[in-house]
């Protein structure tokens, strides 16, 4: 089984510190672990309705999801990548967002086959 932890515009969106929300996540991470799950860190996506204030905290929390990544042993799925605008990449692609939130059918289709993707090649079901 796996167990994939997610970074959240919701603690940007309140205004949390970088810093206490990538310590919360590490903190799922090592529960994770407990618990005997092979653990996985999905990045912030990227948030047109946060454009431009959220772009600099919202690229520092995924600079800190990559450092528990690389310092915890933990895959980083990178989630933000797969969604970005390549013309902007602080933006969402318009065809993969529904509100400037979160992601359409077809941005939730290619999270969804990013990780089935990394799971098979891992031989994780």
């Amino acid at each position: 089984m796996a167990l994939i932890v997610q970074g959240g515009i919701n603690d940007i969106a309140q205004g949390d510190p970088t810093v206490q929300a990538a310590d919360q996540l590490r903190a799922m991470v090592a529960r994770g672990r407990e618990l005997g799950l092979e653990v996985f860190l999905a990045n912030l996506l990227p948030w047109n309705n946060g454009h431009p204030a959220a772009d600099e905290p919202i690229a520092e929390l995924n600079r800190l999801i990559a450092r528990i990544g690389s310092d915890d042993h933990v895959r980083v799925l990178d989630f933000h990548g797969a969604l970005a605008d390549p013309a902007n990449p602080a933006l969402m692609a318009s065809e993969l967002t529904a509100d400037g939130d979160h992601p359409s059918i077809a941005g939730y289709r290619r999270l969804g086959e990013l990780v089935a993707e990394r799971l098979e090649r891992l031989g994780i079901r």
